[in-house]
């Protein structure tokens, strides 16, 4: 198949609202559009070369996976998290991995053939440049693809609505961490679970998973007294 009928049959998949969405959604989760920022239909429209109707139905899209807040007489947003509203987000978060790692440690096979390990070398790579964006995002490719090899739509729509959320509160932290040794450990935790979900042992990944996300919540905790953000 060549490009141009690559391209045409993307587009057939994809409504121009639903590649709207996307392209927005990408926008505010890399903090082009930060939080608290207003989203205007027209200059949106002009940058992204559409009509307004298809921006409109983006913000919907957007409003749903809890990115953005529409206000009467107002407006529309990006959507600010507050510190305590991120701490009950880890709440859930802390379920849906265990959920997650009962399922993949039952099919050790597809974990191994999913090759994470690469993954979590581009990781390991960018964290000894202390290149908090580049790891940030591969830790979070990993955490996806993850979620991605259980299988169950529901249980990706949600975990990914969380991670959205926990983007856009580190987001409006606007700090900058000076020291790169989470971002080392963070690829450590990574490692061993991965190794205890490619030899299916249950127990071992599910405490590992469960430290490393509460490693992260008790950063937030911190931010709470600090206003200091959490690194991913």
């Amino acid at each position: 198949m060549n490009s141009h009928a690559s391209a045409i049959a993307f587009l057939q998949t994809c409504s121009l609202p639903s590649l709207i969405q996307q392209q927005l959604e990408k926008m505010i989760l890399d903090g082009e559009l930060p939080p608290g920022s207003q989203l205007t239909e027209i200059p949106l429209a002009a940058r992204l070369g559409v009509s307004r109707g298809p921006v409109r139905e983006a913000f919907r899209g957007l409003e749903e996976k809890g990115l953005v807040r529409m206000e009467k007489n107002r407006g529309v947003f990006v959507r600010t998290i507050t510190p305590s509203e991120a701490d009950a987000i880890y709440e859930v978060r802390l379920a849906l991995e265990a959920l997650i790692v009962k399922k993949l440690a039952a099919i050790p096979d597809k974990v191994q053939a999913a090759r994470l390990d690469e993954l979590l070398d581009e990781a390991d790579k960018f964290a000894h440049e202390a290149d908090f964006a580049a790891c940030h995002e591969r830790n979070i490719a990993f955490h996806d693809r993850l979620v991605c090899l259980t299988g169950n739509a529901a249980l990706i729509d949600s975990y990914r609505r969380l991670v959205g959320e926990l983007s856009l509160f580190r987001h409006q932290a606007h700090a900058q961490i000076a020291d790169a040794s989470s971002l080392r450990a963070s690829v450590a935790d990574h490692r061993a679970i991965l190794a205890a979900l490619s030899s299916g042992q249950r127990a071992t990944a599910a405490r590992l998973l469960h430290r490393h996300v509460e490693a992260s919540r008790k950063r937030l905790q911190r931010l709470l007294k600090t206003q200091s953000p959490p690194s991913p």
